[in-house]
């Protein structure tokens, strides 16, 4: 219980259906976590509310202190990602690694079958597998941010919210007095105040730990200097040197010699591009141990904001595959998770790997 309206009336939907429902809420803000004392999922306002919540509905209500986890296996990779010129998706993440992981163990601890979540997104149960699939939303939709569950994590999944809309869930939360039902929703994320990840990350690395550099063009001509590949990210307009008659974007960033390359609009266009650490749902269309030997069609989405494009998945060795998109795609950024529908099924998917779009450059 994050102390939102969603995870709020999920726990009584989950009570209305006669589950034993027991409410946690992680405390996930490490002490220098410079949001941690503001209404949010890592806020303590968060606690109180979910407390609340939990009160009203006559159910226990427990908090479960994951801080050292959340900063191991969160925070530590979001800024490790952009020290390697990637742009992360932590939320994947947290769901993968704390969520339905360290969680789980906890919620097993206390004679817990299911964790249950505020997610819009739908898991089904079968004897032999569970299947994810879109919440019935589409505006809601949050199925993508739980592709890398594996199939022993899904199995004790459970989302109420997925066939609902968020007025309906509003309206619930009305009939029932909770004090959040029209509390706002999130953009951000829960550690990134104002979503300036450029702020945050000023504040938790050290000043040494950034790595400057040029920026350079196609042509391989220094423009002017950078403080860090960190302040960048692919498709980035602002903070560009000006001095161009076109509009300049970043297409490409390398680790290696800390550059930035910029370019035009389309040089942003991409038709194929490689996943790894790939995670496959056994399904009817991929063999039935979840991995993928074949090629096989796919409507794939490269980032959460995305509608989807129609592709063609290869699949490689070491968990690897290459992706051909039918229609070239915009900004196809490494370090975001490439997520693979049949309909509204999510066959699973992997993370987009750093590609030059230009030769490197020498540091």
């Amino acid at each position: 219980m994050s102390g939102g309206v969603d995870s709020s009336v999920a726990a009584y939907l989950l009570k209305r259906q006669g589950y034993d429902v027991v409410g946690v809420t992680m405390k996930v803000w490490p002490q220098d976590c410079i949001s941690r004392a503001e209404d949010k999922c890592c806020g303590p306002q968060a606690i109180a509310d979910a407390r609340g919540v939990a009160h009203a509905l006559g159910v226990p209500h427990y908090v479960v202190d994951e801080g050292e986890n959340f900063e191991r296996l969160v925070i530590d990779y979001f800024t490790e990602e952009y020290k390697n010129g990637r742009t992360p998706n932590p939320c994947v993440m947290c769901n993968e690694k704390v969520k339905f992981g360290n969680l789980w163990g906890k919620a097993k601890a206390l004679g817990a079958e299911y964790i249950a979540t505020g997610h819009y997104a739908i898991i089904e149960h079968h004897a032999d597998r569970a299947v994810l699939r879109k919440g019935r939303d589409p505006r809601k939709d949050q199925s993508y941010f739980l592709f890398s569950l594996r199939q022993a994590q899904l199995q004790h999944a459970i989302c109420p919210l997925g066939e609902m809309s968020k007025p309906e869930i509003r309206a619930i939360a009305r009939q029932l007095g909770l004090k959040v039902a029209e509390k706002e929703d999130s953009q951000e994320i829960c550690f990134v105040p104002g979503n300036d990840y450029k702020a945050f990350l000023k504040s938790h690395m050290g000043a040494g730990e950034f790595h400057p550099g040029g920026i350079y063009d196609k042509a391989g001509n220094r423009l002017a200097e950078h403080e860090g590949i960190e302040m960048f990210t692919i498709g980035q307009r602002k903070g560009l040197p000006g001095g161009s008659p076109r509009p300049r974007y970043v297409i490409d960033i390398d680790p290696v010699t800390s550059s930035v390359i910029v370019g035009d609009a389309e040089d942003l266009i991409t038709g194929e591009f490689t996943i790894d650490h790939c995670m496959w749902h056994p399904s009817t269309s991929l063999r039935a141990g979840g991995s993928a030997t074949e090629p096989f069609e796919v409507n794939v989405k490269i980032r959460y904001g995305h509608a989807g494009a129609d592709a063609t998945v290869y699949p490689g060795e070491n968990g690897e595959a290459r992706v051909r998109l039918h229609k070239p795609q915009r900004a196809v950024t490494p370090g975001q998770a490439a997520v693979c529908y049949r309909g509204d099924e999510v066959l699973g998917g992997g993370w987009i790997v750093r590609q030059m779009a230009v030769e490197p450059v020498a540091a």
